[in-house]
C-alpha cells in the first residue's frame, strides 16, 4: 500500500487540504501533509523530504503551485503530481519561470520583516474564484504570511527527470497561467487539464482524490512497488 504527501504552496496551510486529505484516508491510505513556511525552499524541502523518509511505504507526492518546487526537489518519491505547480529545471525558480499572475500580484501586501500577506477580497479573485462561498470564504480564513525569498528559491535536484510524474494543467487558473503550465507540463511524464481555477482541492475535491486513487490503482504502480 502507497502513502500520499500533499504539499500545499505560499499562503496556504496544510488545513486546506483537509477535504482531500479525509478523502483519502478513508480509503485506507496514510496521508501526510507536511507544514511549510520553513523560511526557504530549501528548508521546506527538507521538511517534506523528513516526511517521505519516515513513511514505510512509497509515496505520492503531490505539489500544489509552489509546492511544485518543494517537492522537484524531493528524493524517493514513487510519483510526482503537479497541480497547477512549478517544475524547475537546473537554475530554475518558481519566479524564474513566470511566477504569480498580475492578478495574484495585485492581492500581495507588504508586511514586517519582509514579509507578505495576501488582501482577502482580491485572494479569492485569484485563488478560489470558481469555488463555492462557503468554502472559498474558509479557504481565505486559513491564509498566512510568507516569508520572503521561497519563491526565488531554486531547488538542489530534479526530481521530474528520473521519476514518474502527472501534471494537473487548471485551464482557468487566475494565479498562474495556464499557458505557462502547459509548457512545464511538458517536463512531465502524463498531463491532465481540469477546467478549474487555481485551487480544485477547495472547490473540486473530489478531483484531486479521484485522480490520487487513480494512481494509487494503476498497473504501474503496483508493478513498481510489490
Amino acid at each position: 500500500m502507497a502513502a500520499v504527501v500533499l504539499v500545499h504552496g505560499l499562503y496556504h496551510r496544510p488545513e486546506h487540504f483537509a477535504e482531500v486529505a479525509e478523502q483519502v484516508r478513508a480509503s485506507g491510505t496514510e496521508v501526510v501533509v507536511p507544514e511549510l513556511h520553513r523560511g526557504s525552499l530549501l528548508a521546506d524541502t527538507a521538511a517534506v523530504q523528513a516526511a517521505v523518509d519516515a513513511l514505510r511505504e512509497p509515496a505520492i507526492l503531490l505539489g500544489h503551485s509552489y509546492g511544485g518546487s518543494v517537492i522537484t526537489g524531493v528524493s524517493g518519491a514513487g510519483h510526482l503530481v503537479y497541480l497547477a505547480a512549478f517544475v524547475p529545471d537546473a537554475g530554475e525558480s518558481a519566479a524564474g519561470l513566470g511566477g504569480a499572475s498580475s492578478r495574484l500580484k495585485a492581492a500581495i501586501r507588504p508586511g514586517p520583516g519582509g514579509s507578505t500577506s495576501l488582501c482577502p477580497d482580491l485572494a479569492t479573485a485569484a485563488l478560489y474564484d470558481d469555488c463555492p462561498e462557503p468554502f472559498a470564504a474558509r479557504a481565505v480564513d486559513l491564509l498566512r504570511a510568507q516569508a520572503p525569498g521561497c519563491g526565488r528559491g531554486v531547488p538542489e535536484r530534479q526530481s521530474w527527470k528520473d521519476t514518474p510524474s502527472t501534471y494537473v494543467v487548471c485551464a482557468r487558473d487566475r494565479a498562474v497561467d495556464p499557458g505557462l503550465q502547459r509548457r512545464m507540463a511538458s517536463r512531465c511524464t502524463d498531463v491532465r487539464e481540469w477546467q478549474t481555477g487555481h485551487s480544485p482541492f477547495v472547490g473540486r475535491p473530489r478531483l484531486v482524490v479521484g485522480l490520487l486513487r487513480e494512481l494509487l490503482a494503476s498497473d504501474f504502480w503496483r508493478n513498481a512497488h510489490t
